[in-house]
């Protein structure tokens, strides 16, 4: 105490820094009050617990699902999912970005729903100029429906990272020298919702939704979005937030290979009858 108090200049710059820290604490605690919008659903979305909880609900009528109020270009969001219990094949529960339009960008978090005493498949797919079809899938290595766990995506001009409890399990970079468009130009909203895919979700579709069941629900809380809100992406590009060009260290390096080594269950690199010419130049491209 008496050295910060030999050093006002020192003090002030000490108290503001808390300060700032403690307000980024409270923004990146969110409320779905004032966070999000629920767009669809007819009330089978509801936001409970003083805006700290959203449950999103299926029926044989619909489904459901909420909108960001704001959209963005870059950032990091995160999202905390407890996905539907017991028998939930034929549902799919979806925590994405995505911009407007047929030659839209997006960037897809999907959990397809399972048999009862089967594991969920995690599904990860990037949209850019309007182009899928880059799916990777994987299985947890924990039960998603027990309790809360964190699903998060990193967007910047170099790569898009998709973590599990802070663990990547996902990374596409950008390879725009190899002729593959990367999200860099269109805003996106953060999306979430819960509906029904019966027809592919659940092994191809040939498991069917069991509609006893109904009505199923998924929960969401913890969200958190930092990010650039500026459409323009040159004034976003010269932000100095720590996302903007944040890479994989070491740590993250090897935590990615032990997941894409152990836990992926279909990736399109290596879907031979999907490119019997070989892989798309993304896959081979370093």
């Amino acid at each position: 105490m008496p050295a910060m108090a030999s050093d006002p200049k020192k003090t002030f710059v000490l108290v503001l820094c808390s300060v700032l820290l403690m307000l980024a604490g409270l923004a990146r605690a969110g409320n779905f009050y004032q966070d999000v919008d629920i767009t669809w659903g007819g009330g089978r979305g509801k936001v409970l617990d003083n805006g700290q909880l959203l449950t999103l609900s299926l029926d044989r009528s619909s489904g459901s699902g909420f909108q960001s109020k704001s959209q963005y270009l870059y950032g990091r969001f995160d999202m905390q999912l407890k996905l539907v219990p017991g028998n939930s094949a034929g549902t799919v529960a979806t925590f994405y970005l995505s911009s407007q339009g047929s030659l839209h960008d997006e960037i897809d978090f999907e959990f397809l729903g399972n048999a009862s005493g089967e594991p969920y498949t995690v599904h990860t797919n990037v949209y850019s100029q309007g182009q899928g079809g880059r799916e990777q899938q994987f299985r947890m290595w924990f039960d998603p429906t027990k309790d809360f766990h964190t699903y998060s995506v990193l967007w910047n001009p170099n790569h898009i990272v998709f973590y599990v409890d802070g663990t990547p399990i996902r990374e596409f970079r950008d390879r725009e020298a190899t002729g593959v468009a990367f999200p860099k130009s269109q805003p996106m909203r953060v999306y979430a919702s819960l509906w029904d895919a019966e027809e592919w979700a659940t092994q191809g579709g040939r498991v069917r939704t069991d509609w006893s069941q109904a009505p199923f629900t998924a929960s969401y809380q913890g969200y958190a979005a930092s990010g650039c809100t500026s459409p323009d992406a040159a004034a976003c590009a010269r932000s100095n937030s720590p996302w903007m060009y944040q890479e994989l260290d070491s740590a993250g390096q090897d935590r990615l290979r032990w997941v894409q080594t152990n836990y992926i269950i279909y990736n399109y690199c290596t879907d031979t009858w999907r490119f019997p010419q070989g892989p798309p130049p993304e896959c081979s491209a370093k």
